[in-house]
């Protein structure tokens, strides 16, 4: 947080120091205002989720919404943000501090007289949240932007109507949310143990995660990396936090459900670099990770370091990462050589005339990225498509769901995506399922003149939902629609088989 004293000759209302510290950290969509863009979402969830969307490009998201009906609606996603770990400043207009203090029977209320009730059930699925007073809303507006970014996590502010205009002296300085230094005396054994592992090393090899993109650290993790030389692989949430054209990288790493010949090759391994790991069931094939022997697992991540069977707390990967790449840099360790082919996919062209599936879909439409795409694929089977057999171009982003998987995210988070960063082309990859959760997107994405080129799965229902459950059941299917007649940019459908072994 700031800690420079306010300048009481400089003052502003508490709704436009909202707003100037939300443009701070690099929002430029949420509220009527000459500098940033109302986003024109059709419902409070989609609106959360195309926040989410928006903040996995540009660093930071905000969404508004109203008290109570608003707040609610919208927390689905915000507890999506939460779980994936992206920071998004939810902000709710709130009946005036009058009102509360009398606990009126308004409208949206619950009618009991408690106006806390939301703001309790938000402090569970925030870093951090306050309700605005006069007195203390400079404090809290920074305290809650800075806690949500340093945490990368969503955080609440609820402003009540008549605090809006109040006039609020302007503190000194820019928000710091910094984190704090790692202890030099521990970290500097943490790097000289790490250095001696890798130099015992036979095959070791490197897994990347989702929170290497959520703390920016693609560039120090792509130089360390490159320096090793050593087969990397990226789990299902850091898919796109390493260069697939890299030619270390071999492909995506989940447990059990990865494909058998990539597995194959990670269970060679006598050291495994874990960095930036987010254990969800979803993210390490059900939890089937069990190559990952703790024995010879070092673990880099955001608040700590795991080296075997000793825990380092407070040496975050953030500094430690590239002090090991230039110790390793100046260290004349043993050479590491591996034998490797191309990276392993099995995804192949179909024969001409024959349905098509995913063998030829995920074959074909790699050619029709370039560089710096995003790809948004709604949770299910796309996603597991995505992972496995998509190779991703330079600087591309690939957004999913992962750990949340709330179904119907892809749509508005695809909207969010496009208007984070207009220059990027973006493909949207959702089944007819999901595609019905929030449809109502395609309307602000007309209004904003964003075009994502949108591929639409004719699945026949929720495909995933069948494929798990085999034996069938009515609510797994959807009425059809013709969607033939959406104006969509691009619509494929896709007839889906099996093949290549995708779903596990």
């Amino acid at each position: 947080m700031t800690v420079s004293l306010p300048d009481e000759r400089r003052t502003t209302t508490i709704g436009l120091y909202l707003i100037q510290r939300l443009k701070e950290i690099g929002i430029d969509t949420i509220f009527e205002d000459k500098n940033l863009t109302w986003a024109a979402n059709v419902n409070e969830l989609n609106a959360a989720h195309a926040a989410d969307g928006y903040a996995r490009v540009k660093g930071a998201g905000a969404v508004l919404t109203t008290f109570g009906v608003g707040e609610l609606s919208a927390a689905n996603g915000i507890a999506g943000s939460y779980a994936e770990k992206i920071p998004v400043i939810h902000v709710v207009g709130v009946p005036k501090t009058t009102l509360a203090k009398r606990k009126a029977m308004m409208h949206h209320t619950l009618g009991d007289g408690d106006y806390d009730v939301f703001y309790n059930m938000y402090s569970r699925i925030t870093t951090a949240s306050a309700i605005l007073t006069a007195t203390s809303a400079v404090y809290d507006i920074d305290r809650v932007i800075s806690e949500s970014m340093k945490n990368r996590c969503p955080g609440y502010l609820a402003i009540p109507a008549d605090l809006v205009n109040v006039k609020v002296p302007i503190p000194l300085g820019t928000l710091d949310y910094t984190l704090p230094k790692n202890p030099s005396q521990t970290q500097l054994e943490v790097v000289q143990a790490i250095v001696h592992a890798i130099d015992q090393a036979k095959h070791p090899v490197i897994l990347v995660d989702g929170d290497v993109r959520r703390t920016g650290m693609i560039n120090d993790v792509t130089e360390f990396v490159k320096m090793t030389s050593f087969p990397t692989y990226a789990a299902p949430m850091g898919i796109d936090a390493i260069n697939h054209a890299l030619p270390n990288y071999r492909g995506c790493y989940q447990g059990s459900f990865t494909l058998a010949g990539i597995r194959a090759e990670f269970q060679q391994a006598d050291l495994i670099l874990k960095i930036g790991s987010l254990p969800y069931d979803t993210n390490t094939g059900g939890f089937s990770t069990h190559e990952l022997d703790p024995a010879k697992t070092i673990a880099f991540q955001t608040t700590k370091t795991q080296v075997f069977d000793r825990c380092f707390e407070k040496i975050a990967m953030q500094e430690l990462i590239p002090l090991v790449t230039r110790q390793l840099f100046e260290t004349p360790i043993m050479q590491k050589r591996f034998a490797l082919g191309p990276p392993i996919r099995r995804a192949t062209p179909t024969t001409p005339g024959s349905a098509l599936s995913q063998s030829y879909f995920w074959a074909t439409f790699p050619s029709f990225l370039s560089a710096g795409s995003m790809v948004v694929a709604e949770t299910g089977t796309v996603s597991l498509g995505s992972f496995n057999l998509m190779p991703l171009p330079k600087d591309s982003l690939l957004i999913s769901q992962v750990a949340w998987g709330s179904v119907g995210y892809a749509v508005p988070a695809a909207l969010g995506a496009c208007l984070a960063d207009r220059s990027r082309r973006c493909f949207l990859l959702v089944g007819d399922g999901a595609f019905q959760f929030s449809a109502q997107e395609l309307s602000p994405m007309l209004h904003q003149g964003v075009c994502p080129i949108i591929i639409l799965f004719n699945n026949n229902g929720f495909l995933i939902e069948k494929l798990i459950h085999p034996n069938g059941a009515a609510y797994n299917d959807i009425p059809a629609w013709n969607t033939g007649r959406v104006h969509l940019v691009l619509v494929a459908l896709i007839e889906i088989d099996d093949e290549d072994g995708i779903v596990p």
